[in-house]
């Protein structure tokens, strides 16, 4: 399957999957890699120099060296694309089969394709999700379960507006490899996505659209940008083609929404306001500060405690004033069986999706589509029949780095009962990410790997603060070793004799790893990527 010129595929071809491993496929991911994973190392370098001098007591602010991008009034980012223009309900998922026709289904203007955080990147994972999505934009896709129920797309529908989410620069993809060395899983995930389906969606009216996660400075959006260009040119379609919403879930790019937009004017369609992923970045750039910088339990920290009220703030204002969308944060809830639980649940993504759309938010995420007619409601009361408000450019928002960096302003405690969440919460979810499964149900709520890494390193952080839990208990590593052993114990006995056949003890020793641990990982789905095949 080897060239000179072309990647090498190292992972098992399973059925179908020369489909998306072609030739031209292959050449495209040897050019990519050869013409910018230099640049990619680089700045995963520069992330590591600017966590040091974050240790060492610096603080983010603006940048001075990119005022003139902020100052000048005459840029404006591309208007939206087909597909694009209306993008009040998007919901999220990973690419299975079943996910991709529910999503398609779902009523939802725009589907969160997802290759990142919602799915885990086994083998076969990548490479079905990518068959899934030619057959669903193809719409010869379908779906029988082990009970006979039989999923397709519904023939009159108007399906939601795919957008791949690639991972991020960090995970590599070993199972590809260039020159002896592994790809760029988010170099993997984009081009293949571009190739087997770019045409496709061009011909079907829409592009190929992206979001693009993780980034942690406007650098980091300019290497997309140039990738974008490169690739149009490789597959021969158009320059500004592609669209890229980027999701703004790293505290350092909240410093620098506006020269994102900047760098991806040609191509952007927009921001997107990550906030699980946002308070882990706080965590793993302040972990070592202290009280002033330290998050209580995750579940007390709401979207309208002032710092996480001025990001979002500032989101709205800095897309709007360039003609971007501002699209909001994950309502992670998904129905249960208990009616009394769903009104309270529902009754809670509501008021959020209220507030985001009266804040200027031109859409919002859910993450089960029993939650898009609500948040559709919620949009629809404030749009009315427009499509979006981008005319609302929120002129009175100033917000400074000091409200950004206000952390202490969540308030809150730290007790035993958050301890214990995420001691349960991390490995529920470990175990089922090291099977191959990424959007997990977890106590009514949607859970992926930005989950994960908040509750790991909120352990972390509390363990090496010598935080005091709210009840005078010290957090010490033999609490928490015992904490790990008891609700382990508790998911044992609720597992039954199904324990057995999960990687619970993959989970609780890399959970257990990570918390513990003198040094913090920068990226819990690092070391976990290696205990996979």
């Amino acid at each position: 399957m080897s060239t000179d010129t072309n990647a090498h595929v190292v992972g098992p071809m399973l059925d179908r999957f020369e489909e998306v491993l072609t030739p031209e496929a292959l050449g495209v991911l040897a050019a990519l890699h050869r013409e910018f994973d230099v640049r990619r190392r680089e700045l995963l370098a520069m992330r590591q120099r600017r966590l040091q001098e974050i240790a060492a007591g610096d603080v983010f602010g603006f940048r001075p060296d990119t005022a003139a991008i902020r100052d000048d009034p005459g840029w404006q980012v591309a208007p939206p694309a087909p597909g694009l223009v209306d993008r009040r309900v998007e919901i999220t998922g990973p690419t299975d089969r079943k996910m991709t026709i529910n999503a398609l289904n779902s009523g939802a203007k725009v589907w969160l394709a997802d290759h990142e955080d919602a799915n885990t990147p086994l083998w076969e994972n990548v490479i079905q999700g990518q068959l899934n999505l030619r057959d669903a934009i193809d719409r010869t896709i379908d779906f029988t379960n082990k009970a006979g129920k039989r999923y397709e797309l519904g023939p009159d529908a108007e399906l939601a507006t795919i957008v791949v989410r690639p991972r991020g620069w960090h995970l590599p993809e070993k199972h590809i490899l260039v020159d002896g060395e592994p790809m760029s899983g988010a170099l993997v995930d984009f081009a293949l996505y571009l190739v087997t389906c770019g045409r496709a969606q061009i011909a079907r009216g829409h592009g190929p659209y992206f979001y693009l996660p993780k980034m942690e400075s406007y650098l980091e959006a300019r290497l997309w940008n140039d990738v974008f260009i490169r690739a149009q040119e490789l597959v021969g379609i158009p320059r500004g083609t592609i669209r890229a919403t980027c999701l703004i879930e790293t505290f350092p790019a909240a410093f620098e929404m506006e020269e994102i937009l900047y760098e991806l004017r040609e191509h952007s369609a927009g921001l997107n306001a990550g906030r699980w992923d946002y308070q882990f970045s706080i965590i793993k750039y302040f972990r070592t500060r202290g009280r002033d910088f330290m998050l209580p339990d995750r579940n007390s920290v709401t979207m309208t405690v002032p710092f996480m009220r001025a990001y979002t703030e500032l989101l709205v204002a800095t897309c709007h004033k360039r003609g971007a969308h501002a699209i909001g944060g994950m309502a992670a809830y998904i129905p249960s069986r208990d009616p009394e639980a769903n009104e309270k649940a529902f009754a809670k993504v509501l008021d959020d999706k209220r507030r985001e759309a009266a804040d200027g938010f031109d859409g919002s995420w859910v993450a089960h589509p029993g939650m898009v007619e609500i948040c559709r409601e919620a949009f629809t009361a404030v749009l009315g029949d427009r499509p979006n408000q981008l005319e609302r450019t929120r002129p009175e928002v100033d917000v400074t780095a000091a409200q950004l960096l206000d952390i202490a302003s969540a308030g809150g405690q730290v007790t035993e009962e958050g301890l214990r969440g995420n001691v349960s919460v991390g490995i529920q979810y470990l175990e089922s990410w090291l099977r191959g499964s990424g959007a997990v149900g977890i106590n009514n709520l949607m859970e992926d790997a930005a989950t994960a890494e908040i509750s790991r390193s909120q352990v972390w952080q509390w363990l090496h603060n010598d935080v005091t839990l709210a009840d005078g208990q010290a957090v010490t590593r033999g609490l928490v070793e015992q904490i790990i052993e008891e609700e382990l114990d508790a998911i044992r006995r609720r597992e039954g004799d199904g324990f057995a056949a999960g990687r619970w003890a993959d989970a609780r020793d890399t959970f257990t790893e990570m918390a513990l641990s003198e040094r913090f990982a920068d990226f819990l789905t690092l070391p976990a990527y290696a205990k996979m095949p």
